[in-house]
């Protein structure tokens, strides 16, 4: 498989003057010995002039710093650049294109440098699923897992970062997060090496769709079916617990299960994200971590969870058709 994205770093064209155009760059990571983690994110819109950032931190499973801007001015600058992009005080840098990126941020009281080194390919989920989807290029989404390590400094305080597991993705496209009613997003990074990448999405025309793919330790595979179970806290939205079924494209079954211990809710518009973060284990004991994220479109509705047919009842339900509209 062919995993080379040459410019995926740079500035992409605004296509069609489709005002929903997006770019944006994501990290996240947990690392057991400090119990930080984090969510971490720079996103660029081209028809608003507009940028924008999340940089949730937590330790010890409660807040621990936060700063979200929604409406930033905008930058032309990208993390190919020599200086990188910045937004807001955080500030990505490329360091090797796809594999070694640097993440800094400073402000008041609050500092942190963290370099997040590939353990995979970072790969497109869109194109490995891509059955159904008729305009890749509308929307490239690059994901892969990351170990990470730096530090961080709070009000006079030193944490070290030493082996931190984590997700980065880059993407570029049609971003309208009230075209879906609901979304569900499982990224976990395992001990062994291997890592999942599975987005369930239910779009305002009533259709599921999927992207999905796992790294088994030497290579994607694409996932052929999927069984996502996840329980709900009284607020419908605070994921309690996970439980994950799928077939990779070899037959191979795998399952894993998930505990939350923390979510930091973010407003997007008439959208809202759960950002859950859980520990993962395999069917056998092999630990992970990694995000449960989950996505609904404002007023909450509990109809959103009436349970669709089964992979068994509408196999179609496990295809790719693409969730965000030209």
């Amino acid at each position: 498989m062919n995993y080379f994205y040459p410019g995926a770093e740079e500035r992409h064209g605004w296509k069609d003057n489709n005002p929903k155009w997006n770019e944006s760059y994501f990290f996240d990571f947990y690392d057991p010995k400090s119990t930080v983690g984090a969510y971490i994110r720079i996103g660029i819109n081209e028809y608003e002039q507009s940028s924008g950032i999340w940089l949730i931190l937590f330790k010890d499973r409660k807040p621990l710093y936060n700063r979200v801007v929604q409406v930033a001015p905008y930058t032309p600058k990208r993390m190919a650049d020599p200086d990188g992009v910045e937004v807001a005080n955080l500030r990505f840098t490329s360091i090797e294109p796809l594999k070694k990126a640097l993440v800094e941020y400073s402000n008041d009281q609050t500092s942190l440098s963290l370099t997040f080194e590939a353990t995979a390919p970072m790969a497109d989920a869109f194109s490995i699923t891509k059955k159904g989807i008729d305009d890749v290029d509308s929307f490239v989404h690059l994901e892969g897992p990351t170990r990470v390590n730096g530090t961080l400094n709070l009000r006079g305080e030193k944490i070290e970062i030493v082996d931190g597991l984590g997700f980065r993705d880059v993407h570029w496209g049609i971003r309208d997060w009230e075209f879906m009613y609901t979304y569900r997003l499982s990224w976990p990074v395992f001990t062994n090496g291997q890592t999942v990448a599975i987005v369930h999405t239910l779009t305002i025309t009533g259709k599921r769709a999927y992207m999905k793919m796992v790294w088994d330790g030497k290579e994607w595979l694409p996932i052929r079916e999927v069984e996502d179970n996840i329980e709900f806290a009284e607020d419908g939205m605070t994921v309690k617990s996970l439980h994950y079924r799928f077939w990779d494209c070899n037959d191979r079954l795998w399952e894993y299960t998930a505990k939350p211990f923390y979510c930091f809710m973010i407003p997007v518009d008439g959208f809202l994200v759960a950002m859950n973060w859980g520990e993962y284990r395999l069917s056998d004991g092999t630990v992970g971590y990694g995000p449960i994220e989950c996505g609904f479109r404002l007023p909450w509705d509990p109809s959103y969870f009436t349970p669709g047919p089964t992979r068994k009842d509408c196999p179609e339900n496990n295809s790719s058709e693409k969730a965000t509209p030209d």
